[in-house]
């Protein structure tokens, strides 16, 4: 790589490296128009451009220029601050979408858990504020159902039975349900469901082995136990609600480049997560 390819930049004294090709994204942006040495508020020092403005700042201006999407971290807060540096530098699609915060602010996903014991049945119904949640726990949670021969809640699962997965039920796209354990079908014979929780690979049909590994998959979902409650103590109903901070949809700017020509930013913003 030659040297007119790698550009230094000395940013509130922190110090950068990259492409001149990423700082040209935008050829009307100020960044552009430094390489061309067409804008004397950047000083060439020594082989490396001096800028005045907040270095810190300038690490998610550079993040922008590389990937063309707005991506913060959840306990970001200084919106109207890179706002006002993209603006310094001449990024008026950057400080459009810095300016629409309520889209790139992370927001609270709120989780519920309700769980209800009866007999040797075990009744599982998940409720979330964010439907890709929902839809991603469907896609984890497995139902499995098969007719056994005296089985109960300790038998272990039989290997030689076969089993048929079962569709979890879905009242809506916030909430599931579905059941594990077994019930009375006709002599010896039961109906015995088993659930499986990806990625781990066991079937079970106890309701507790249940529900302890889907709240350890909460768990390292980035989930936070915040209460746990007895909601009727009769019939066994416990609920666990949990939270967590959901990153917010990341934005990306959409640049068209055609031959002979620079390229154009639109206005065009694509999430590249989906659901609320």
């Amino acid at each position: 790589m030659s040297s007119r390819e790698v550009v230094i930049l000395s940013v509130g004294g922190v110090r950068f490296v990259t492409r001149a090709s990423t700082l040209q994204q935008f050829p009307e942006s100020r960044l552009a128009r430094m390489l061309n040495d067409e804008d004397r508020e950047f000083k060439l020092v020594n082989g490396e451009f001096f800028v005045d403005r907040d270095g810190v700042l300038f690490s998610y201006i550079l993040d922008f220029l590389r990937t063309l999407q707005v991506s913060l971290p959840t306990d970001f807060t200084d919106y109207q601050r890179l706002q006002r540096e993209a603006e310094f530098y001449g990024l008026c699609h950057l400080a459009d979408l810095l300016n629409q915060e309520h889209l790139l602010k992370p927001r609270l996903e709120i989780l519920e858990v309700c769980f209800s014991l009866q007999e040797m049945q075990a009744f599982f119904r998940i409720f979330c504020s964010c439907s890709t949640t929902i839809e991603s726990l469907a896609e984890q949670i497995i139902v499995f159902t098969g007719q056994q021969s005296g089985q109960g809640w300790n038998s272990p699962f039989p290997s030689q039975t076969l089993l048929i997965p079962l569709p979890l039920e879905r009242p809506s796209h916030h909430d599931m349900f579905f059941q594990c354990g077994t019930e009375y079908s006709a002599g010896d014979q039961f109906v015995a469901r088993y659930v499986s929780i990806k990625p781990d690979n066991r079937k079970l049909i106890n309701g507790t082995n249940v529900l302890g590994l889907l709240l350890d998959t909460l768990l390292r979902d980035g989930f936070r136990l915040i209460s746990t409650r007895t909601v009727a103590s009769e019939e066994k109903v416990e609920c666990y609600s949990f939270e967590r901070m959901k990153r917010a949809a990341g934005l990306t700017i959409m640049v068209n480049q055609t031959p002979g020509t620079s390229a154009v930013a639109q206005a065009k913003r694509s999430q590249v997560q989906k659901g609320t």
